[in-house]
């Protein structure tokens, strides 16, 4: 029985998010039903995105459906409220919610009141200041972008397949993906693999025709897997002729031409930016203690360091890695941790309700997998290192038990076994993104090329 009643403020819908909602919701259930304690959850999107997936749902191996969990059946005895937080004041307790409504409201974000607060708002691309990026580069970090990037890969194919201008088709067969890490590396492999399969289906436009070019600031790429199976990994890309440049940077991509350090320009109307992540803008407005680098300051039991009654994991967090030979190491942000983190996080939330001792968070990291595309993958994993296809099937294995609710697992693993029976689907789907256009055209007005509406796939 909790000590008294508690209004939890859960901010963030993603792994952290998610999973310390639903093991609250667990943990508390008669509380919950005794209306002693209330858990609420402030999102941007009313789903919680897996994704690890985001590739193989970019190469169309899964429906973008099924990569995304929706929160309110998962989260059945939580308040889920479709906003952003942009103000966190924890010496009131108390958060400005911005929700859909507020701008038609007109009367200013909304404030909730809590009794115990988990920041869990994630991460957001970080963008470097180079021209023209802002206007034509593309992310990777949601579902939205994964199929908004298929369309526009298979969409470039149909102008190069339908131009006379030989300029205008080799821009269009040219790939730009910037960063070597999980996301441009794996999204690079899936989209390439689609791209070369899809090509028999064109009678002018040949694999080779097509130019896949992986830019990496660093000396090496997927620094989580080894240094081994990192250059395992780059000898894979390049047998595949994808053009790997370690230690160069994107300098500018204005007028649609790749400029990079090396010298390089590519002419390209696709310039994909997977080059890091940094701390959602909430945290820094909030009078929370932040580190360097803009992550809130966390104890290993994963309280907000200097502060009670506030809890952070995740991409937001600094949280000490109590398992690291060297001291004042932290936790990678990244999955792995951040599923574990959310157990703790919430078990010692109830623990803090009814006044018992608080747990340590203490995970030695156990190694990375990747997919370099159908059947290709690379792994370090406690130790044991797969490259080929054992690290495709563990990459595959791995994160199918990962994947949050049998629904999904089941769902996803049809699809699996289907996409063995039958061909690849290559159908671009791009005009979902604008879907008024036809109805504007046919009211004799102009398509507007407005965005979808956040939350729409």
């Amino acid at each position: 029985m909790v000590k008294e009643r508690a209004r939890i403020l859960v901010v963030g819908g993603g792994y952290v998010g998610m999973y310390t909602a639903l093991r609250l919701q667990r943990r508390l259930k008669r509380e919950l039903d005794r209306g002693e304690v209330e858990i609420t959850v402030v999102t941007p999107d009313p789903y919680m995105t897996y994704q690890p997936f985001l590739p193989e749902a970019a190469a169309g191996a899964i429906s973008p459906r099924h990569v995304v969990v929706p929160l309110r059946r998962v989260l059945d005895r939580c308040r889920v409220l479709i906003g952003e937080a942009t103000a966190v004041d924890h010496a009131k307790r108390t958060a400005t919610i911005a929700t859909l409504a507020t701008e038609e409201e007109g009367t200013g974000g909304q404030r909730l009141p809590y009794d115990e607060l988990v920041l869990a708002p994630g991460s957001v691309s970080r963008i470097l200041p180079v021209p023209g990026l802002a206007d034509h580069g593309i992310g990777f970090k949601t579902v939205e972008e994964a199929i908004g990037l298929r369309n526009h890969v298979i969409e470039q194919m149909d102008i190069a397949s339908s131009t006379r201008d030989p300029a205008i088709r080799d821009a269009a067969l040219t790939f730009v993906f910037v960063g070597g890490g999980f996301a441009g590396v794996e999204a690079l492999g899936e989209l390439e693999d689609m791209a070369r399969y899809a090509a028999r289906y064109y009678h002018n436009v040949q694999p080779d025709d097509m130019k896949w070019i992986l830019v990496e600031a660093s000396d090496r790429i997927l620094p989580e897997v080894g240094e081994e199976m990192g250059r395992y990994a780059v000898t894979e890309l390049r047998r595949r002729n994808i053009d790997v440049r370690l230690q160069t940077r994107l300098e500018s991509c204005a007028d649609r031409v790749a400029v990079l350090s090396d010298g390089a320009r590519f002419p390209t109307r696709t310039v994909v930016w997977t080059a890091g992540v940094k701390p959602h803008p909430v945290l820094a407005a909030t009078d929370l203690p932040c580190n360097g680098r803009g992550r809130l300051t966390c104890t290993p039991e994963l309280s907000i360091e200097g502060t009670t009654h506030a809890w952070a994991a995740g991409d937001a967090a600094a949280v000490p890695d109590v398992t690291a030979a060297e001291p004042g190491r932290e936790c990678a942000p990244n999955a792995q941790h951040a599923l574990r983190q959310a157990k703790v996080l919430a078990d010692n939330i109830v623990h803090s309700l009814r006044g018992e001792p608080l747990q340590t968070y203490e995970h030695a990291y156990a190694g990375s997998v990747a997919s370099l595309g159908l059947h290709k993958g690379v792994a370090h994993v406690y130790g044991r290192k797969l490259k080929g296809y054992p690290a495709w099937f563990m990459h595959r294995a791995y994160h199918l038990s990962r994947v949050p609710t049998f629904n999904r697992k089941a769902r996803v693993l049809a699809e699996w076994a289907l996409a063995g029976l039958f061909k690849r689907e290559i159908v671009s789907l791009g005009s979902l993104e604008h879907p008024r256009a036809e109805f504007e055209l046919a009211a004799g007005g102009k398509p507007s090329q407005d965005p979808p509406p956040k939350g729409s796939s």
